[in-house]
């Protein structure tokens, strides 16, 4: 299958590591030419030089940007238009919230979670779009979590704001297709990231067992038996947001091995 990126100009954001940077990864293999975005300067830098290095694709590039900072969406986005001349594919992503229950945030909380997992998604495409439009097309994926489909246990902030991200990619499909600008959602379930590691520590720390017996324990609940690659993820972002998808729009999908059981 074609998936018709060589040349093609992917913005990636919080891309430094995680499920980010096997996206962009993907996508440099595929010879489009990737800007990566996150807070850290020095870890951007070794991400470039790794995708450089293992895909022999030259056309990575990095933007510092904070995406709860409005000037700094415009400064990225403007990055990529000066180095590519448009934005053709936008992949919207950022970390997590923290993990907790309701009484346990405050009002900044609330409002650093809301800015972080929805607003500067909104924020990336008003950027974005002018560009997509002008030119008749355009990719935009969002990255969520399997909360966008079913709550998890301890993350009030992210089964708020995730399905958030889904009624404004629905939405934005009924506005952008006129143009030719295709928006969907992908929600990784037990995907190992530093992410899953980081909350499964703190898991097994309130349950009173060990990190590796939680983490069988997860293994065992999904029905492959295993958890999924970064790259097993990033594939599918990937398509979504190629040429190869053409008519795919306003939908949502989980990766997970099939342990999400709601429809």
């Amino acid at each position: 299958m074609d998936l018709n990126l060589s040349g093609k100009s992917v913005l990636v954001t919080a891309a430094s590591k995680g499920l980010g940077k096997a996206t962009a990864l993907e996508y440099a293999k595929e010879g489009s030419r990737v800007l990566i975005a996150s807070r850290n300067k020095k870890e951007l830098m070794k991400t470039v030089e790794e995708i450089k290095e293992e895909t022999g694709n030259s056309h990575i590039d990095f933007a510092v940007c904070d995406v709860t900072n409005p000037e700094q969406i415009k400064q990225m986005v403007q990055k990529c238009v000066d180095w590519n001349g448009t934005v053709d594919v936008l992949i919207n992503n950022a970390g997590g919230p923290p993990a907790g229950t309701f009484d346990q945030f405050s009002d900044e909380d609330w409002q650093h979670a809301f800015e972080l997992n929805l607003l500067s998604f909104i924020r990336t495409i008003r950027e974005v779009l002018p560009h997509m439009k002008s030119q008749h097309s355009g990719h935009i994926v969002n990255i969520a979590s399997s909360s966008i489909k079913q709550s998890l246990d301890n993350l009030m902030l992210s089964n708020t704001f995730r399905p958030g991200i889904v009624g404004l990619a629905k939405s934005l499909s009924q506005e952008l297709s006129v143009d030719n600008i295709l928006i969907n959602t992908v929600g990784p379930g037990t995907i190992e990231t530093d992410r899953i590691v980081e909350l499964n520590s703190l898991r097994a720390k309130q349950s009173g067992i060990s990190f590796e017996e939680l983490h069988s324990q997860m293994e065992q609940s999904v029905p492959m038996k295993r958890l999924g690659r970064p790259e097993e993820f990033a594939k599918a972002i990937v398509f979504f947001g190629s040429g190869a998808n053409t008519y795919i729009t306003g939908q949502s999908l989980i990766v997970d091995g099939g342990l999400v059981k709601a429809l």
